[in-house]
C-alpha cells in the first residue's frame, strides 16, 4: 500500500501549538476587582494545568495546549496591569471606574461602568475604558450631551449621573 494512505502513528498522537493570544496595544488600565479577576484566571489556569501534566493522554495534551496558551496570555495580562484608584479620580468628571448614567434621545436610560478592557461585559453595563461610548463620554460633566459614534449611525446622549468609584 502507498504511504500515501497510511497513518503515522506520532503524526495522531502530535498536539498543534496554538499561537499566543494576541494582546491588544493599550495600556492594562485594570480596576482593584479587574486585577484580583485576572490574578483569580491565572490561579485557576494555574492549577488545571498541574492537573493536565500529571495526566498522559492525548486529550489532556491536547487540553494543557490550550490551558498554557491562556495562561501565558493571562500572565502577561497581569504583568501589564495598571491599576487605576476609582475613588481617587476627579470628581464631578467622567473617568475611568465611574458608573455613568445617561439618557438618549428617546429618553431611555441606561448606566455604564467604564472598566478595563478585560472587565468589560456589555451584558452587565461594564464597557472598556478603550470604547468608542466611553472616549464619547470621558471627562464630560453631568448635563452635557455626548455623540456616540456608532456602526448603527450616532446617538446622542445626555450624562445625568457619575458616580465615582462605580466600576468595581
Amino acid at each position: 500500500m502507498s504511504r500515501a494512505f497510511m497513518k503515522d502513528a506520532d503524526e495522531s498522537a502530535r498536539v498543534e501549538t496554538l499561537p499566543d493570544r494576541p494582546h491588544s496595544d493599550q495600556p492594562n488600565y485594570v480596576t482593584r476587582n479587574g486585577l484580583h479577576l485576572l490574578e483569580a484566571h491565572v490561579a485557576e489556569l494555574t492549577s488545571r494545568r498541574r492537573e493536565l501534566v500529571s495526566r498522559d493522554s492525548l486529550d489532556s495534551r491536547q487540553e494543557l495546549s490550550i490551558v498554557e496558551r491562556d495562561l501565558r496570555y493571562y500572565e502577561e495580562r497581569v504583568k501589564r496591569a495598571i491599576v487605576v484608584d476609582a475613588e481617587n479620580q476627579p470628581s464631578g468628571r467622567v473617568h475611568f471606574g465611574a458608573r455613568v448614567r445617561v439618557r438618549d434621545d428617546s429618553g431611555a436610560e441606561s448606566s455604564f461602568a467604564i472598566v478595563g478592557e478585560d472587565e468589560a461585559d456589555a451584558a452587565h453595563g461594564k464597557i472598556s475604558w478603550a470604547s468608542p461610548l466611553a472616549a464619547a463620554l470621558m471627562n464630560r460633566a453631568v448635563g452635557e450631551t455626548v455623540v456616540w459614534h456608532r456602526p448603527a449611525g450616532d446617538k446622542e446622549l445626555e450624562i445625568i449621573e457619575i458616580v465615582a468609584g462605580g466600576g468595581h
